[in-house]
Order: structure tokens, then C-alpha cells, then sequence
């Protein structure tokens, strides 16, 4: 978890508890967090002092994030509201929020604006999504939907490449694509549809076989369909397998599908300050 100013500068946010609450309220995007569901969520043991020590946590937080706010106006950033405590910068000072809006807006822009979109959204990770808070529930569905958006990007990223006729320049992310994720159906045909496409068939075919092979001997399936029809294309030499194939963006539209509706935008007026930029690359 770290956190910027307007020019770049980190921000001391102080010691681990301080950055819990930061994270935890960077977890509802901008919804109010009460005070009770902090205690529950923070405070392993919670004390008679606990809801205490949580407003001197969040007031030390809003020193730290907004430092020249004079003493007797609202707070802007971290504001107090009902029960509880909201986040409220604007959507894109967040590095997890502004990754996740990046990523479904590209599933529907073309490809040379989707790859750009992408390389960018990729580029903000430098870690595993909430780094440090592995164990804690509160964190658990935020940072595998996180994790799931981008391997869903690494394939995007892929078929804009191949949309746009540049196949071999997708082959060396995507051999690394598929050993780290060998249970991935789309990586393995996105791999084999690469190097088809980049003049190497029988690379191409050998991929195919290496994924059958992997999902029948670690989890007892056959492949999917497209992977059979795409190796049936190669085999065959058919020309559908260029028509078959170059619609990459239906995987935008099924990724547009799993992130639309779950993606919720933040709430209330933006600020202008870079701040909290680490969930997504602590």
C-alpha cells in the first residue's frame, strides 16, 4: 500500500494499522465503511478503546492525504459520513480503480486504442493486488477479481495484437501467459493461434498438443471445442481458420460481460489529488 501527493511524492502513511484502514476503505470504492465493520475487520481483538483508536487512525490519515486543509474545513478526501468513513478521491487516482476501468473500457474500443489502453493498464502492476493483506476476508474478493481482470487483460492485450496483424510480437507474453496459468483454455488457443499466424504451424500444432495433454493427464477433461476446431483449421489447412479466428474482440464482448455490473464506479465529487495509488500495485 502506497500513496502519493499531487506531485509525486510519497506520502508517510505511518505504520501497518494506518495502512489497513487505508486499504480497507480503498477496498468499497467509495462507499462509507462503518465504524463497527472497521473494528470487525482490523481489530483482531477488539478493546473497550477500539472505536476510538480507529478515529485516531483516520484522523492521522487525513493529515498525512491532505496536509494543507485548513483546521476547520471538511475533509474532501477521507470524509466522515453516517456511521462511518468513505474514500473519496477522484476514480482515477486509485491505481486498482482506474486498472479495472481501463481494462473494461477497452473491451469495446478498437484494437490500436484497446493495445494502448492495455499496455498501459498492465503497466500500473508491480505486485500482487493488496499485498500484505493476503489473509484478511475483506480483502479475499476484491484482490481475485483483480487478479482474474488481469489475467483477462494479458489475453485482451494478446487479441488486439493479433487483430492487428501482429502476431509474433504476442507470442513471447503469451508463452509466459500459459505456463503460469496452464489452465487456461483462451491463453493456449490465443498461443497456438499466434504462432499460426506468425508462420509457424507446427509450433502452432505442438501447443495444442501440449495443452490436451496437460488437461487430460492433471485434470481428466478433453479440450474445449475451440481448441479442437482450431486445431482441426491447422490440420486441415482451412482457410476458416483465419475467419474463425479473426474475431478476437468476442473475447472483449465475453470480457466486457464478466466486468460490467461487478466494476461499480466511485461515488461523489472527485478531487484532484494522486493519492492511495497502490491496491492494484502495492
Amino acid at each position: 500500500m502506497t500513496a502519493w501527493d499531487d506531485v509525486g511524492t510519497p506520502i508517510d502513511l505511518k505504520g501497518p494499522r494506518h495502512r489497513a484502514v487505508l486499504a480497507r476503505l480503498v477496498v468499497a470504492r467509495g462507499r462509507v465503511v462503518p465504524v463497527d465493520r472497521l473494528v470487525d475487520d482490523l481489530w483482531p481483538a477488539p478493546a473497550a478503546g477500539t472505536v476510538s483508536a480507529v478515529r485516531t487512525f483516520v484522523a492521522a490519515l487525513r493529515r498525512a492525504l491532505e496536509p494543507h486543509r485548513p483546521p476547520r474545513q471538511p475533509a474532501r478526501l477521507l470524509v466522515t459520513e453516517g456511521p462511518g468513513y468513505a474514500l473519496r478521491p477522484a476514480p482515477d487516482a486509485v491505481d486498482a480503480w482506474r486498472f479495472g476501468d481501463t481494462v473494461v473500457a477497452a473491451a469495446t474500443a478498437a484494437p490500436h486504442v484497446a493495445l494502448d489502453r492495455l499496455d498501459r493498464a498492465l503497466g500500473w502492476w508491480r505486485g500482487p493486488a493488496y499485498a500484505g493483506f493476503d489473509d484478511e476476508p475483506w480483502a479475499r474478493v476484491e484482490r481475485s477479481r483483480l487478479d482474474q481482470l488481469r489475467l483477462d487483460a494479458v489475453e485482451q492485450r494478446a487479441a488486439a495484437l493479433l487483430e492487428l496483424g501482429r502476431a509474433a510480437e504476442a507470442v513471447p507474453d503469451l508463452d509466459a501467459h500459459v505456463a503460469g496459468h496452464p489452465w487456461r483454455e483462451e491463453a493456449w488457443r490465443l498461443l497456438a493461434l499466434a504462432l499460426y499466424r506468425a508462420g509457424r504451424q507446427g509450433d502452432a500444432l505442438a501447443v495444442l498438443r501440449r495443452a490436451r495433454d496437460l488437461l487430460s493427464e492433471q485434470l481428466g477433461v478433453d479440450p474445449g471445442p475451440r481448441l479442437r476446431q482450431l486445431e482441426a483449421d491447422i490440420l486441415r489447412q482451412s482457410g476458416q481458420v483465419e475467419e474463425r479466428t479473426a474475431g478476437a474482440h468476442r473475447l472483449w464482448a465475453r470480457l466486457r460481460r464478466r466486468t460490467t455490473g461487478r466494476h461499480r464506479p466511485a461515488p461523489g465529487p472527485g478531487w484532484n489529488q494522486r493519492s492511495a495509488c497502490c491496491a492494484a500495485s502495492p
